[in-house]
């Protein structure tokens, strides 16, 4: 009896350490659970002039919990602008690198986005922050007829052709919709709203993508009131407000929200 118990103890023991991530994550809903490889792209460090860090962590943490393995990139240039985060204020006589600046979210582990080619990842993700309108395209100066960064349109392209998943949080739709007509994304709400626990101060951006050709689906943050995350089934385009919603202290809705988008993600990649 001991030694059977022992015996199935092992075995057990063996299938748990076989996946380092959770197992109940294990299922064909998630898609191609364990073996996705993701391409993450960065835009700076910083909420304000790069990618916003609480949604790069988000990312890596949930694209970890749920099995993927993933790989950062940045472009390797100059930052439109450097800014006092203390301040929100330009930093006079500042110049930093997009693809140096990034690598702090990466742990040092990112490559120059030159060398981001669709066929060697399944899917492929776009956090959030002004890095996506002042050095990913200069829609911070151009609006609604601003130009994409040139490799990350021919990427969005390429993801799309390949039917290849794309996850948007936050600002990053603009990219896909000036890459790609025709597609349905949410940044949360179409006007100024406050609520108990937040508010919209940047919805003049959801009208831009519509001026593009997109359709814009009105979301919230919550995913107890709705699904913080609109899914175009038919572009494989998984989009979610993040901090598109202003929020004081409320951030596990945001975290809820780009883990949504996440699995979708990975459950596209079937």
């Amino acid at each position: 009896m001991l030694a059977s118990r022992a015996l199935l103890a092992k075995n057990v023991a063996a299938v748990l350490t076989s996946q380092p991530s959770c197992s109940f994550f294990q299922s064909s809903d998630v898609g191609n659970w364990g073996n996705a490889n993701v391409a993450v792209v960065f835009s700076g460090s910083g909420c304000w002039d790069g990618t916003d860090t609480n949604e790069a962590a988000y990312v890596m943490y949930h694209l970890s919990r749920n099995g993927a393995k993933f790989q950062m990139f940045a472009p390797n240039m100059q930052q439109m602008q450097v800014i006092d985060h203390s301040r929100n204020q330009p930093s006079s006589g500042e110049n930093r690198n997009v693809m140096i600046e990034s690598a702090r979210l990466a742990r040092g582990k990112i490559q120059d986005l030159s060398r981001l080619e669709a066929g060697n990842f399944d899917a492929i993700i776009f956090p959030g922050g002004y890095g996506i309108t002042k050095n990913l395209s200069t829609f911070n100066n151009d609006g609604k007829d601003c130009r994409v960064n040139s490799d990350v349109e021919r990427i969005l392209k390429d993801f799309h052709r390949k039917n290849k998943p794309i996850g948007l949080s936050c600002t990053s739709p603009i990219l896909a919709c000036r890459a790609i007509p025709g597609i349905e994304v949410t940044m949360g709400q179409e006007r100024e709203e406050s609520g108990r626990w937040g508010r919209w101060p940047y919805y003049s951006m959801t009208n831009a993508v519509k001026t593009m050709g997109a359709k814009h689906v009105m979301k919230e943050p919550f995913i107890s009131f709705s699904k913080p995350s609109h899914v175009d089934e038919k572009n494989k385009v998984i989009s979610t407000p993040a901090f598109m919603w202003e929020t004081e202290s409320h951030y596990h809705y945001i975290f809820d929200g780009i883990g949504q988008m996440v699995k979708h993600v990975l459950r596209m990649t079937k």
